[in-house]
């Protein structure tokens, strides 16, 4: 649906389109609901205050992510938010009015594995470069990503592993990531690049339910590969454990399968 109109078309001039200028953001749907819909809208509200985009109001998304489960109850749900229609150049018209697209896709189909014996994950040769200004946002410039994931074509290597200029671990090219090193349960710092998304929030949020301290900071590869459990999480795999990066094996843990109970059935 784009603005409320089922099939509905985007212009070549969208500056979504030209520029990549607009937020999204990906969710779950099950049985028509989408798993934690008001921490999903407050930060897309929060992603398009940050680039200064009129976000759609919360009761109109409702409405259409409504209509669309009509359809597909259980779906993978994707909300785009563009600055709207502009001429050409890079400056922004008085004028713009926000666009809006609400899609669903099926669930991808990954093998049980993933989540009960872990994944691995590629480590990627491109760097995310630093920009402060756009760090932790979802924004549509996600061509890092794309030139990242396109590094490797093995079915039995779902994810990839992003370092920035400097070597800091940042996340992975779909997903953040998580090590626990003792008690200590540690996410990288995405104060310069990355994003910052809404299973990592909650992950940080229910650390200490498990007797864990919650810690955000900088941290290298090698350091990442010391670590006694190590995994990835999004707002549709929910959270895989990582169980070898690059050639280096990683042991299992119990807490990825503790969190992956606590985020399931978690009332936010």
């Amino acid at each position: 649906m784009i603005n409320g109109e089922q099939g509905g078309v985007i212009h070549a001039m969208d500056r979504a389109v030209m520029y990549g200028d607009g937020v999204f953001r990906t969710m779950c749907m099950r049985q028509g609901q989408v798993k934690c819909w008001p921490q999903q809208y407050r930060k897309l509200n929060a992603d398009c205050q940050a680039l200064d985009i009129l976000c759609p109001a919360q009761h109109i998304l409702e409405q259409e992510l409504r209509q669309l489960a009509l359809d597909e109850p259980d779906c993978v749900v994707k909300i785009i938010v563009s600055r709207g229609e502009g001429g050409r150049g890079y400056g922004v018209p008085a004028s713009v009015s926000p666009n809006r697209v609400v899609l669903s896709s099926p669930a991808p189909q990954h093998p049980i594995r993933f989540w009960h014996e872990g994944v691995k994950l590629h480590v990627c040769e491109i760097r995310m470069s630093h920009q402060p200004r756009l760090a932790g946002i979802k924004h549509l410039n996600r061509l890092e990503n794309v030139l990242a994931r396109m590094e490797w074509d093995d079915a039995s290597i779902p994810e990839g592993l992003l370092l920035d200029a400097d070597g800091w671990v940042v996340e992975g090219t779909m997903s953040n990531i998580f090590m626990r090193v003792g008690q200590k349960l540690i996410t990288p710092d995405l104060s310069t690049c990355g994003v910052a998304g809404l299973q990592r929030d909650r992950i940080l949020k229910y650390a200490p339910t498990l007797g864990l301290t919650a810690e955000i900071s900088h941290f290298t590869l090698p350091t990442l590969l010391q670590a006694e459990e190590i995994f990835v999480c999004n707002s549709v795999i929910g959270v895989w454990p990582v169980r070898q990066i690059g050639a280096a094996s990683i042991a299992p843990g119990p807490v990825a399968a503790q969190m992956q109970r606590i985020l399931e059935s978690a009332i936010d």
